[in-house]
Order: C-alpha cells, then structure tokens, then sequence
C-alpha cells in the first residue's frame, strides 16, 4: 500500500497568502513563501500553489511567487490558476513547479488535458476540480455539479462525468475540492469523495473541509482519497505538518514518517 500523503495549499492572491469559507469572504493572512518554508521543513510530502484570480481576472499567474516558493521547498510542487496552453505550463514547470493543475480552462476546452498531458507528461497533470452538491437529478445524476473561476461559474456538467473524462484524457491525479465544505473546517464531503475515488483509477486528492485530524482519518479511509489537503488548520498554527502526521500514524494510516 502507498503511503497516504499529506498536501499544504497555498491560495495566493496579489502574491499574499489568502483563506476563504465557500470561496467567498476572502481575507489575506499571510507570506506564502515563509508558509512553504516552514511546511516543508515540518516534513510536508507536498504543495500546491493557487492563483486564486488568475482565470477569474483573465492574466497569467505570477511566476515570480511560483519561483520564490521553488527556491524554498525540495518536495513535490504543484501550481495551478490560468493554465490555458501548453506553453503556459512549460513556464511554470521552468519556474520550479512540478506539476500543473489545470482547472477552469480545462472545463472551457477538454483539449488542453491531453495536450498537456503529451507534452509535459501525465504524471505532472493534475485535474483540479472544484465541484457544488447540487441534489441528483437528471441532469446531474451524481448530485454535483462543476464550477470554474473561483467557484463563480456554473458549468452544467456532472461532477462525476468530468472526473472519468479527465482520466480517460489524460490527468494524472484529481483534485476533488468541495464548495461546500471549503473552509468550514466542518471536515471534508466523504461521500463525494469516495464516489469519485472508487469510479477513477488515478489517485484521488481530497479538498476543503479539514478542521482537525479526524476529519483527515475519515477522508484518507472511509473516504478512499490519497491524500488530503489542508490549509486553514495548518496557516492558523492550531495543528502542525509533522503533528498531524504523527497523529494519522499512531491510528494505523501508512504515512511518511521523518525518523
């Protein structure tokens, strides 16, 4: 068995650090890279990075933060926000990034995953996918719909089709971040992430909702996923990387431990 991971999130906006609750009441808390420093040297297994307006505001994200960050971690690193081509990604994965998440314009236009996916690898190409529960219904037989541009967009598209047909274009991993439970640190939607982890045969990362270590026991087993993404228990300073860790360890979870 792999050991699950444990994955920081960066949401950056204006080059800050940046926390939101249902993607919305947005408020700047803090350096994003002295963030990554302390996370990595705390034995984080990963990062991920979000220009959390660059598709919403139509710009390139800023390579000058993705590289500051790089400079600082020496673990996987993955960056999304306004991934449009192939040689949009190219520029970051030059910046330091590892992986590329793509996300809203991927939604727009299928084409991009696969393309990105020849290009640079399927292993570097992270569909990230931040999905509302809508109720089942014809339309959306899941009972959840994708969003795109921050969450401000409803696209039509059943969240559990759009999961299959990332895979079968050539994602490498999902994100399955939850609207939500985004911020609630209520803990994260278990049942939307085991639907999607048991139908894709690519790891599962699951997003929004950690408040305290249990909710990561619950997602890591019950609710099928690879790895689980924090953010605000982590920025706030009430748990640490290597605690929470340390944590999942005692109750029997396969991780990667500093010894």
């Amino acid at each position: 068995m792999l050991s699950k991971r444990i994955i920081a999130c960066l949401d950056v906006r204006d080059g800050k650090l940046a926390k939101s609750v249902k993607f919305v009441d947005t408020r700047d808390i803090g350096d994003p890279v002295e963030k990554a420093r302390e996370y990595y040297l705390d034995g984080l297994d990963e990062l991920v990075l979000y220009d959390i307006t660059a598709s919403s505001d139509k710009r390139d994200i800023m390579l000058d933060v993705v590289e500051s960050v790089a400079q600082e971690v020496f673990i996987p690193f993955s960056v999304g926000g306004g991934i449009r081509s192939v040689e949009d990604a190219s520029k970051l994965l030059w910046a330091g990034a590892e992986k590329i998440n793509l996300n809203s314009a991927a939604v727009q236009r299928p084409e991009l995953i696969a393309e990105c996916s020849y290009a640079i690898g399927n292993q570097n190409v992270v569909l990230s996918m931040d999905i509302l529960r809508v109720g089942t219904s014809r339309d959306f037989p899941s009972g959840y719909e994708v969003v795109i541009n921050g969450g401000r967009t409803p696209m039509g598209i059943d969240a559990l089709d759009w999961a299959l047909r990332g895979e079968e274009l050539g994602a490498g991993e999902l994100v399955v971040n939850s609207i939500d439970a985004d911020g609630t640190r209520e803990g994260y939607e278990i049942t939307l992430t085991r639907m999607i982890a048991e139908a894709v045969s690519i790891p599962v990362i699951a997003s929004g909702g950690a408040g305290k270590p249990e909710h990561l026991l619950e997602v890591l087993t019950e609710g099928k996923a690879d790895a689980a993404l924090v953010a605000s228990m982590v920025h706030f300073g009430e748990y640490t990387v290597s605690g929470l860790k340390q944590w999942l360890h005692d109750q029997g979870v396969k991780v990667r431990m500093r010894w």
